[in-house]
């Protein structure tokens, strides 16, 4: 058992709870206190692990409140992205196992399907909420089961298009069993109106006023032209005094703002709500970071933490090296000083992306589109198209959801756009979700499409002016973190389009490395006197190069921190095969199949590709 969770002098109700069914014991005045105690116990918790912390502050007694109301799991409880779910995991029994949050072998740091029968779908990435739980609201359907599907989405998580398709969707189906409530934690759809809107949110979710409202409109709806006469009035009426005359026209019944840390209201709401028929929306309205004055203060530095003081919020420091995300941020400032055209494009991760400074300095060039990534690629698409040089900064794992806008848009009209795809290749404690694991595989088969991959700080940074400089769609894609400790210098040169280098000459063996696994291809080299070749480029291949080192070498290894299926290894394998090389060659990156959580060396050695057991798989292959 955790130290935390042992401490039940601490936590006296929370200790009493191993599920919401415990939680349903108990009697509603008993809920406050209960969340206080989960509040304390989550920042404790967080402090030592890391994790994401501002998010689930903001939602305890919202939490509380629909494992109160709603019979979960049977009920379906669906949470956009994650970040919010952990008071979700600590009352749905793994309160012990929050002592191994996102460490390898622990518990995952988002819902998971897996790990719990809580956790109805599983998520990592945004905007998928009502979208799952309008579907598991026509499966309940079909099969004829009386049974709620609710979906909690944050407000930022809302301006994701497949947000908005699947409100559309579900808003023509009246006949569905599905709550949307609305997280709204940045007050970016409305101010809270105090006292007022949690009385109109109560009386309008009640049961007398429904009836009254349906009855009235059953009644009135008989005299010819009544019916539309009161429908405008009611819409009138409710947009003058509330924001949800959108939610309305796509079909909602939309009830709210109400304030998300006033229990009595919540609970009264959701029960109100939990009889009504069709599809309905709560909107709530909370505070990101709630009970911790630096996470009230500064909810955007701890979205996510690593381990800190939880007296002081003060957080550990790293390794002092700068990161590849700061690396780009310099490098954009220093671009954006020298050229006017330049402007920057991120999908809703400036901070993530390392551009604050940026955004501090250029602010009329700097465009967060929100959570769009396809309309981050095809608004870099426009700017393209009439003289402005776009870098769009974007995770290797967001991308994934902009690639029909990357092929369509960017490539395909062979437009000047550079792409900083941070997070290449595994990523630690975020696990699967957030890996970037495919980018080379599903961006080398782009025509037009520049693909670079650096093996060091000083060679992210001339990676990123060649792309910038090239006059077609160029990617950079960079790992999460620091790199080995190369000295960026300035300005930085650009290096000539297609061409690697070879940083170790040996013989028998050549080891062609693509991106961040160079200093392990080293490690190994020195175990058998091979040439290591950094190749640099994913596309186009340094032909000559790949020619001179099939020439010279009886074996040739290629080595990536990519799914080996489709990834720079096959395009070795697709080169030498076209040319008629009969030469051994062997693809070692990341296996079929999703690596856990942990750190990155711990997923790296799950993956065989740290540097004992590369040497091993090697030996073996020989």
């Amino acid at each position: 058992m955790s130290n935390v969770a042992s401490e039940g002098a601490d936590y006296p109700l929370l200790s009493l709870l191993d599920s919401p069914a415990d939680l349903r014991r108990l009697p509603p005045q008993r809920l406050q206190p209960l969340a206080d105690e989960l509040r304390r116990f989550l920042i404790q918790s967080v402090s030592r692990t890391g994790g994401h912390l501002a998010a689930g502050l903001g939602v305890v007694e919202l939490t509380l409140a629909l494992h109160y109301v709603f019979d979960t799991p049977e009920d379906r409880l669906v949470w956009d992205v994650g970040h919010q779910a952990y008071p979700h995991k600590i009352i749905t029994g793994r309160r012990e196992q929050m002592a191994g949050l996102r460490q390898s072998g622990g518990i995952s740091g988002f819902p998971k399907r897996s790990e719990s029968p809580y956790d109805t779908f599983g998520v990592g990435h945004s905007s998928t909420s009502i979208s799952a739980a309008l579907g598991m609201a026509i499966a309940a359907r079909r099969q004829g089961l009386k049974r709620h599907s609710i979906a909690v989405i944050g407000d930022g998580a809302l301006t994701g298009g497949m947000a908005l398709e699947a409100l559309n969707h579900a808003g023509s189906m009246r006949d569905l069993d599905l709550l949307v409530v609305l997280n709204d934690n940045d007050m970016s759809i409305s101010k809270p109106v105090g006292a007022m809107s949690n009385y109109l949110a109560k009386v309008l979710s009640s049961r007398f006023y429904n009836s009254v409202r349906d009855g009235g409109k059953a009644t009135i709806g008989k005299i010819p032209g009544m019916r539309d006469f009161m429908g405008r009035w009611e819409e009138h009426m409710k947009g003058m005094v509330m924001p949800g005359t959108f939610f309305e026209e796509l079909g909602f019944n939309y009830i709210g703002p109400l304030d998300g840390h006033d229990l009595p209201s919540l609970l009264t709401t959701l029960g109100n709500m939990s009889e009504m028929q069709g599809p309905r929306l709560l909107h709530v309205v909370t505070q990101k970071g709630r009970g911790f004055h630096p996470a009230e203060n500064d909810p955007c530095v701890y979205h996510g933490v690593t381990p800190f003081d939880p007296d002081t919020g003060e957080m550990n420091g790293g390794s002092g090296r700068p990161t590849y995300t700061q690396i780009f941020g310099q490098w954009l400032c220093d671009k954006a000083e020298q050229d006017p055209r330049l402007v920057a494009i991120t999908p809703a991760m400036g901070e993530g992306s390392g551009m604050v400074a940026f955004r501090e300095r250029f602010a009329d060039r700097y465009f967060d589109v929100g959570i769009a990534e396809q309309h981050a690629l095809t608004l870099a698409a426009g700017m393209a198209c009439d003289g402005l040089k776009p870098v769009v900064a974007i995770y290797s794992t967001f991308l994934q959801r902009g690639y029909d806008q990357l092929i369509h848009d960017v490539a395909l009209q062979n437009l000047d756009v550079t792409l900083a795809v941070d997070r290449g290749g595994l990523v630690g404690a975020d696990g699967a979700t957030h890996g970037g694991t495919f980018d080379l595989s599903f961006c080398r088969c782009i025509p037009n499409l520049l693909v670079m991959a650096p093996a060091d700080e000083v060679e992210c940074q001339r990676m990123l002016e060649t792309a910038y400089r090239y006059p077609g769609p160029a990617l950079v894609r960079y790992p999460r973190g620091t790199g080995p400790g190369a000295q960026p210098g300035t300005p930085p040169q650009p290096l000539e389009i297609g061409k690697g280098r070879i940083v170790r000459q040996g013989e028998g063996l050549a080891i062609l490395s693509f991106g961040g696994l160079l200093g392990s291809a080293l490690d190994v080299a020195e175990r058998c006197n091979a040439t290591v070749a950094d190749m640099r480029f994913v596309k186009p291949l340094d032909e000559a190069l790949l020619g001179e080192l099939a020439d010279g070498h009886a074996t040739l290894i290629s080595l990536e921190e990519n799914a080996v299926q489709g990834g720079a290894g096959s395009a070795v394998n697709e080169w030498l095969a076209a040319q008629g090389r009969p030469v051994r060659l062997c693809n070692l990156g990341l296996p079929d199949r999703f690596i856990e959580h942990g750190s990155q060396d711990q997923q790296r050695a799950d993956a065989g590709l740290d540097a004992e057991q590369l040497w091993a798989r090697i030996k073996r292959w020989l």
